[in-house]
């Protein structure tokens, strides 16, 4: 038997929480969503305001998200209000087509009122409703807060380039429905922007070529979602999108690279990057699939050169299993040894060891850059040692050490519902399910959130079914 090691502790990436939603607007459809909030964000405090007065003399000391439609923030003090309250993000939700389809400068050039927020989404009847994307919305500013001010967490940033509103916010909603609490999303709206957020400057001359690293967020980037149009300089260029894969290229080729264009000059990026048509019927679940399978996400792929799947690795008993077949003499381990070589160069166990809840491997893993034979075999031992320390490592709640599925099932049904929320809303669950090897259920309770008997009620009857299918003989 493992010695047993210390309680489960999660990877938080923000560890701020948004505490308070302020809904400055006489649109109806906007006030609605603050019922979406109660229901889905529970642990968040929703208030409609009714003037910019009100707005000025919130308390200060919360994490706050201001949201506005274009005629309210046009009122707002935005200054004064930031001031007594750095903690707090102001998000537009425009429905102004200007707004929603221009880069930033041709926007703030006819309504100068937009450069008071922070955030800027767009919204319509259809897929961009308030109701629908409200929650990203909230989402959204604690990832802003927290990467300006608070975590110091490493691999965990997937980053859009489009300077449309309307499309960003037809894209969060899906990425965090599928990472959950396991990373978040910056958004950059040009080529310089971009530059200054990846390499800390704003020219490419300026990129420091021995020291990259040092400066900006780059390392952190698991995955670009790129447009092809976008401001680079004065102008909106086609190539600002091709010069900044092939930066890309050149400083991180660790990370994929999602083109969302369609753009006829995507196409000559096709061999560095994944080439998705925006707007497209089914668009998003191609975006969905992709991210959940190349950015450390869901699956580990082993892909050989011929892009064929050669395994699909859901937890890490099955990469061990694979490590276990890259050892041996034979051609086939030769071909598994190259690919897992060249996987190791790009950090992708690293990056999926933090996307499952395995920190502490993926630290130790992260600078290693051995080759071959050896590679395998401090990957083998490396795996083994973590799955003995999984199976001794406890989840505790309430008091409670959890060790087994049965154990959690019975704490979810007998705890207080206020007792789970918590650990809910932190993707704890999740996490820890995914160490333990039940991947299928962390990723169906992942985007679970609410309160009370209904979050208990999902939680138990997600839990039950897939007690049922992991203890059936089917799976033996």
């Amino acid at each position: 038997m493992p010695k047993k090691s210390d309680t489960y502790a999660p990877r938080v990436i923000n560890p701020v929480k948004i505490e308070q939603v302020l809904i400055f607007s006489a649109a109806e459809e906007l006030q609605k969503a603050a019922k979406t909030l109660k229901r889905d964000m529970p642990r968040v405090t929703p208030r409609v305001l009714t003037s910019p007065t009100e707005a000025i003399r919130q308390p200060a000391g919360q994490a706050s998200v201001l949201i506005c439609d274009d005629t309210a923030l046009n009122l707002l003090d935005a200054a004064a209000i930031k001031k007594r309250n750095p903690d707090l993000v102001i998000a537009l939700l425009s429905s102004m087509e200007v707004v929603r389809c221009s880069p930033p400068s041709m926007s703030a050039e006819k309504f100068p009122y937009i450069s008071r927020a922070d955030l800027i989404f767009g919204v319509n009847r259809r897929e961009g409703a308030p109701h629908r994307i409200i929650t990203s919305v909230v989402r959204h500013a604690e990832d802003l807060l927290n990467m300006g001010r608070y975590s110091r967490a490493r691999r965990y940033i997937i980053l859009i380039v489009d300077d449309e509103p309307r499309w960003t916010s037809q894209f969060l909603p899906v990425l965090y429905d599928i990472i959950g609490q396991r990373a978040a999303v910056k958004v950059t709206r040009t080529y310089e922007e971009t530059l200054t957020f990846l390499f800390g400057v704003g020219s490419e001359e300026q990129i420091d070529q021995k020291d990259y690293r040092s400066r900006g967020h780059g390392d952190d980037v698991v995955c670009l979602i790129t447009d092809i149009f976008y401001p680079h300089g004065n102008s909106i260029r086609h190539d600002a999108g091709t010069d900044l894969i092939h930066l890309i290229d050149q400083y991180y080729p660790r990370f994929p690279k999602i083109i969302a264009s369609k753009a006829s000059e995507a196409n000559d990026l096709r061999s560095t990057a994944f080439l998705m048509p925006k707007g497209d019927p089914g668009s998003l679940q191609t975006l969905r699939e992709y991210i959940h399978d190349f950015t450390g996400m869901g699956d580990f792929l082993v892909i050989n050169k011929a892009g064929k799947v050669l395994f699909r690795i859901k937890n890490i008993r099955e990469m061990l299993a694979v490590l276990k077949k890259a050892e041996k003499p034979t051609k086939t381990g030769q071909q598994l040894r190259e690919i897992l070589e060249t996987y190791g160069e790009r950090d992708n166990f690293s990056t999926w060891l933090y996307m499952h809840g395995y920190k502490d491997l993926a630290d130790r893993l992260l600078p290693k850059r051995a080759k071959g034979r050896r590679l395998v075999s401090l990957l083998r031992r490396a795996f083994e040692e973590e799955i003995e320390r999984v199976d001794a490592t406890p989840l505790v709640i309430e008091g409670r050490e959890i060790f087994s599925l049965e154990e959690l099932l019975e704490t979810l049904r007998t705890l207080p519902p206020s007792k789970i929320q918590d650990y809910s809303d932190n993707d704890v669950f999740s996490t820890w399910l995914d160490r333990k090897g039940y991947t299928e259920l962390a990723e169906e309770i992942r985007p679970i959130h609410g309160s009370g008997q209904r979050l208990e009620k999902l939680l138990v009857e997600k839990t039950e079914k897939w007690l049922e299918i992991y203890t059936s003989p089917r799976k033996l």
